[in-house]
């Protein structure tokens, strides 16, 4: 398709896609639609929230919800859109009116036929801010918007700008150009819902009737979900295996332990302890690609000694030049990461190694103490510093480091928190009840600067409607990213995205660290894994949109890297162990 103009439709990264085939599973299933030999096992995490699409945004539901669901498009590893359910996406008046024609004979799991109301019906319940959708902010530009958000509004509201013309036309009137709006219709918030979500809200977020590559089984809480083959699904991802099972590990170091022990299939959590050795191991099959996700930590403004202010701003800046991200990249990733050059990843265009003010972003002790003696001027520094983090996930040796550097840096008293699971962690963060600076990272939900940027750092995207979980809100910041998304071309869009990241390199909502590679292991009896990106790339987020697809058996797995959750990565919309949100990715 050939709609859009200004954003960037170059892949994030490489993140684990499921296209699996080969002879039989070591996972045990309870399907009776499935033959054992070849269901697929995988690492997964337990969801943060039920598998509601528009509410997924981290890695544990986004690799499920990836496997479920087709949306409008789909993503190619070189960051190319494929209509899947759309059959054409045609924009018009400045990229602020779009028609969006259907692919007949779709159908549900349910066999119920996948209709332009299945689409709408689903974007005005996850925009509307009464159902507390977690991706509501995707729908930000769409007319009507804002009348969704009012604290008042009707459950039953919908978008103004959303008309359903027939069963297979919707016409989208923007409220302001979008250029990327026809990139974002392959993530989590754009997928389709059946009439059965709606009317019954809290069963369908644990029994998911869906039109993706897999229908769902079962979801045994803590423990693991499965799902077979969708024979009826008709996109671009059709599965070369019988189905998958979601093993929910709490600790990667199990999952791996398992998959050298051929008790699990694929994981795309490599734990610290075998990132020296997981390529060199001859039982596996290692898999480590340059990718899309960042690695952060935020620090809310909510913080005292940390508000959007020349104090904040200051202590943020300290902390960031107080970090050797060269010294924790070779010692603890091992290669599979690098130094955060600025807030997105190398394969977005954007993505650029000479902004004005990225020297925050290198080691720079005597500055970083200088910056400090300044904020103290201003107020004087009392308490401690601590980065909050999910124990079930990989983030424990990084943060406990970074710690290290600014407790020696600055000489306070600075420690890592760890939380039990990526479920209390992001639950503390979605809630706004961080009372630290905490872990974050982002595996992308489609090719674009945009998703990076307007969905992490946009006022829209704040107050829980986005993956801004930290509610920074600059207006100066806002008005870059308009005028990115009314660019003509992408180049002009490009520079608006980067002059909004030297904005964020003054403010550091978040600080970067650093772009992480897609890694994964797999058994030798599972083959074909290769790079895809739906999800452009994982809430993450955050993500396999294509990921698992492929799978046949135990060959034939493919990879990609989506944001939200990829398979790899994160996910993201990576990014938390089996949990990619944006800023709380499964990292």
């Amino acid at each position: 398709m050939n709609t859009r103009h200004a954003t960037s439709l170059v892949a994030a990264g490489a993140a684990i896609v499921m296209l699996l085939s080969g002879c039989g599973s070591t996972g045990t299933s309870n399907s009776s639609n499935a033959s054992d030999s070849n269901i697929i096992s995988v690492y997964g995490s337990e969801p943060a929230h039920p598998l509601f699409p528009g509410n997924t945004t981290e890695a544990g539901g986004g690799k499920v919800v990836d496997q479920l669901f087709a949306g409008l498009v789909t993503y190619d590893a070189q960051g190319g859109i494929h209509n899947e359910v759309a059959n054409s996406i045609t924009s018009s008046d400045n990229a602020t009116h779009y028609v969006i024609k259907l692919k007949s004979g779709w159908k549900f799991t349910d066999g119920t036929p996948v209709t332009a109301h299945s689409f709408v019906d689903a974007w005005n319940y996850t925009a509307n801010s009464a159902n507390k959708q977690a991706s509501a902010s995707f729908f930000s530009t769409i007319e009507g918007y804002d009348d969704l958000q009012k604290p008042d509004v009707d459950p039953k509201a919908t978008l103004s700008g959303l008309t359903v013309v027939d069963d297979n036309t919707i016409d989208v009137k923007l409220s302001q150009p979008d250029s990327a709006f026809p990139v974002k219709a392959g993530s989590h918030a754009y997928m389709p819902l059946p009439e059965s979500a709606f009317k019954d809200p809290k069963k369908f977020g644990q029994h998911p009737v869906s039109n993706g590559p897999y229908k769902f089984v079962s979801w045994q809480h803590n423990h693991s979900i499965e799902m077979v083959k969708n024979p009826d699904y008709k996109g671009n991802r059709v599965a070369k295996n019988d189905g998958l099972n979601f093993r929910i590990y709490t600790s990667p170091d199990s999952a791996y332990a398992d998959l050298r022990g051929g008790n699990l299939d694929f994981t795309n959590t490599i734990p610290d302890t075998a990132l020296t050795s997981f390529q060199s191991d001859k039982s596996l099959k290692a898999y480590n690609e340059p990718g899309g996700n960042t690695l952060t930590f935020t620090i809310p403004e909510w913080l005292e000694h940390f508000g959007q202010n020349e104090e904040g701003n200051l202590r943020r800046q300290a902390i960031s030049m107080s970090i050797d991200r060269k010294t924790i990249a070779e010692k603890i990733f091992h290669g599979t990461a690098t130094p955060a050059v600025d807030f997105l990843a190398a394969p977005i265009s954007a993505y650029s190694k000479e902004l004005k003010g990225n020297e925050v972003l290198k080691y720079n002790p005597s500055k970083a103490k200088e910056l400090w003696a300044k904020a103290n001027a201003i107020s004087p520094w009392s308490g401690e510093f601590g980065i909050a983090y999910n124990a079930d996930g990989t983030a424990k040796n990084w943060v406990e480091a970074i710690c290290n550097y600014v407790k020696n840096t600055l000489d306070i008293d600075a420690k890592s928190i760890p939380m039990s699971t990526s479920d209390e962690f992001l639950s503390n963060v979605d809630s706004g009840k961080m009372t630290s600076a905490y872990r974050s990272g982002w595996g992308p939900d489609y090719p674009s600067a945009d998703n990076y940027l307007v969905q992490l750092y946009d006022s829209s995207s704040a107050d829980g409607k986005g993956g801004n979980s930290g509610n920074y809100k600059n207006p100066e910041f806002d008005a870059m990213m308009d005028k990115a998304l009314s660019a003509p071309s992408t180049e002009e869009a490009d520079k608006y995205y980067q002059q909004g990241e030297e904005i964020l390199l003054q403010d550091l909502p978040a600080i970067p660290l650093w772009n992480q590679n897609a890694t994964a292991a797999s058994t030798s009896a599972v083959s074909g894994v290769h790079r895809t990106d739906q999800e452009a790339v994982s809430n993450k987020q955050t993500a396999l949109a294509p990921p698992l697809a492929g799978a046949v058996g135990k060959a034939d797995w493919g990879w990609s890297q989506n944001s939200r959750p990829p398979l790899i990565l994160l996910y993201g919309r990576a990014p938390v162990s089996g949990s990619n949100r944006e800023h709380t990715g499964a990292l």
